[in-house]
């Protein structure tokens, strides 16, 4: 047990040297692997804040522009997974021009936040579906394959319109071109299997792994965010509950590396922002909003109020590692976001 603890902490933080020192400048050559990228801590980040990792052979990660960006490449072309942001959309799109010259696919948004499906237009105008063995472009009818598709659950188009109505200076575009209401979504492309699954009432209504099961590969987006408690969004769909189940999922989707612990293998789990996971760092972030959960729930059962909850500290143990005093999302919002959840499932 010691020694997997060992590699567990050994682990993370090779590949979060990676993340954190790495530029990887891509034209069409292999690129070492992950463990040789995160020792070569030489290499600069590039003009526009970008950094781009090698996941695997034909995923790779970019960092630096709202979200983390995951792209696929191959002979069908390419596929990302979340936008980023719009103010990065251009250089995103540059630095996939730098890995391969295909166009974009398909852009795939894990949820609904601005940070994810900012850059959907920019991206989405860089690509088309006239796929390997179709007719050319030309002067054709069907508009919608002169760009790439935007595909993404449900509730994400919902949220999208709702918040644009709601800020008349926002321009109503980048929404999804497909939508799905249903579990899982599948698509086949470079040769791999895709699966879309719908994680219902997590960080909202509206999350989404993606999980590329040829690189086994997942890509959780905001219902994992390494670098603190996680957003649980109540106004729109969020719950304490289907947090804990989406992890939960995510720790049976991805497969840990043994018998063989001492190496870097395993699934890789790409979070919405932050380092890169493995299963058992899924499980320890799952197992810590656990026990927050149930140090809650007992306050709650007690009779206690929001303000008596709070000042009993119930993510004590916790917060130096993902707390926030101040902030966009602080300890405090996130132990009132799970309160308001419990008080939602007794009522």
């Amino acid at each position: 047990m010691l020694a997997r603890r060992n590699r567990v902490r050994r682990g993370p933080l090779a590949v979060a040297a990676a993340i954190c020192t790495a530029l990887v400048t891509h034209g069409g050559t292999s690129v070492a692997p992950i463990a040789a990228v995160a020792s070569q801590a030489s290499r600069a980040a590039s003009a526009d804040g970008l950094e781009v990792l090698e996941v695997r052979p034909n995923v790779f990660m970019i960092a630096g522009a709202g979200a983390n960006i995951t792209v696929q490449v191959g002979k069908d072309g390419v596929v990302v997974v979340d936008a980023g942001s719009a103010a990065g959309a251009e250089a995103v799109v540059a630095a996939i021009r730098k890995i391969t010259p295909q166009p974009i696919r398909y852009v795939i948004d894990t949820g609904p936040d601005a940070d994810h499906v900012g850059g959907n237009v920019a991206l989405s105008q860089a690509g088309n579906q006239f796929y390997p063995g179709t007719r050319a472009a030309g002067n054709r009818p069907d508009a919608l394959r002169s760009v790439a598709s935007i595909l993404a659950a449900e509730g994400v188009l919902r949220h999208m319109t709702v918040a644009a109505e709601s800020a008349p200076a926002r321009p109503l575009v980048g929404l999804p071109t497909e939508s799905f209401h249903y579990a899982k979504k599948f698509l086949y492309l470079n040769d791999e299997a895709i699966e879309v699954l719908h994680q219902p009432a997590a960080h909202t209504d509206s999350d989404a792994f993606v999980f590329f099961r040829r690189s086994d590969v997942v890509v959780a987006g905001d219902v994992l965010d390494t670098r603190r408690f996680p957003v649980i969004d109540i106004e729109r769909g969020g719950s304490i509950d289907g947090e804990i189940a989406a992890l939960s999922r995510l720790s049976e989707i991805a497969v840990a590396s043994v018998p063989i612990v001492s190496r870097e293998a395993g699934t890789v789990v790409i979070p919405g922002h932050g380092r890169l996971y493995d299963q058992f760092d899924v499980i320890e972030y799952r197992d810590m909003i656990t026990i927050i959960r149930d140090r809650v729930r007992e306050l709650v059962n007690a009779g206690r109020s929001l303000e008596q909850v709070k000042a009993a500290r119930p993510a004590l143990g916790y917060e130096g590692r993902y707390g926030n005093a101040g902030g966009d999302w602080t300890t405090d919002e996130f132990v009132e976001a799970v309160y308001r959840s419990l008080m939602k499932e007794k009522s």
